[in-house]
């Protein structure tokens, strides 16, 4: 039979015991939605250069189609969490900040046109698909006839378009450019180097410099996501000195950032867009940002969305 010592020595063990057990991780509701419950409010980042996606108005106030979504996300946060008010505060968020906003907490949601890659899920979460974007290129209406065709139309998809005779020919000795930190630059590189193209790049630190280095010849093309690029090129006061390609030359979704491990946010984020999608008055939504959606981007919104 133990002693005094020896039961003291068991309570003490279990108290312990019962003690660490009940510091365990958190649940995931707790980083964010519990959070919600108790502060009445949620912090979203934009980018205030992402056209049509999100960007700072003229008032200073955030806008655009990400913005638009991420206030459907509130709104259905404070609906399913029965909140009778939630603010929203906006965090604008540019370079290396936005890349670092969601690991170190400043906001819950980035609302921006965010490509979703496997190296930015070792640092984040997505929710799903809001567009299917993916790299596109923009020339001056001067630029030889022969350039556009090899871009727009290139070889066989059996075959590169960086690859061979004449195409190789056309393209080498040429200034390429995109914006710095997009998986454009990245792509871009990489098929030079993978083709061992005789071409110069010359990174910009944003759309508008990107264009003006095409309008002045100093960069032929250049390459970005396809909707930004559209959006940028329609607003130049020399948009009729510019031709945006139909050719896509990559596929990557965009989506909305919010912190890993945190699925019950996720969730909700999720079903806000779904219901969104769904909804009958998302295609003139849609249309108010982009134009009317060809069938190709009805389908990708009726794909993407999630049944309950």
């Amino acid at each position: 039979m133990p002693n005094s010592k020896g039961r003291w020595i068991a309570t003490g063990a279990s108290i312990f015991i019962a003690a660490i057990s009940s510091v365990g991780p958190a649940p995931a509701e707790a980083q964010t939605l519990d959070r919600v419950r108790a502060s009445n409010s949620l912090k979203f980042g934009y980018e205030p250069d992402a056209r049509p996606f999100s960007f700072k108005t003229d008032k200073g106030a955030p806008d655009g189609y990400a913005v638009a979504l991420c206030n459907k996300v509130a709104d259905s946060v404070k609906a399913e969490l029965k909140l009778s008010q939630l603010d929203v505060e906006w965090v604008a968020l540019s370079g290396d900040a936005r890349a670092n906003a969601i690991p170190d907490g400043v906001v819950d949601l980035v609302c921006g046109a965010e490509p979703v890659t496997l190296s930015r899920r070792q640092t984040v979460s997505f929710s799903i698909p809001i567009f299917p974007s993916g790299t596109g290129a923009v020339v001056s209406a001067s630029a030889p006839l022969a350039l556009r065709e090899v871009l727009e139309y290139g070889e066989p998809s059996s075959r590169p378009v960086w690859r061979g005779s004449p195409a190789r020919t056309i393209l080498e000795h040429k200034t390429f450019s995109a914006v710095t930190g997009t998986t454009s630059e990245r792509w871009l590189s990489d098929r030079i180097k993978t083709f061992q193209l005789a071409a110069t790049t010359a990174s910009v630190d944003n759309f508008q410099q990107g264009i003006e280095r095409v309008l002045d010849g100093q960069s032929a093309v250049l390459f970005g996501d396809m909707p930004l690029l559209m959006d940028v090129a329609a607003r130049s006061d020399n948009s009729g000195n510019l031709i945006v390609l139909k050719r896509q030359f990559t596929y990557e979704p965009l989506a909305l950032e919010m912190a890993r491990t945190d699925e019950d946010f996720r969730l909700a984020v999720d079903r806000a867009l779904s219901q969104a999608y769904a909804a009958q008055d998302f295609r003139a939504f849609f249309t108010m940002w982009f134009g009317p959606p060809d069938e190709a981007i009805v389908t990708f919104f009726r794909q993407t969305t999630l049944p309950e």
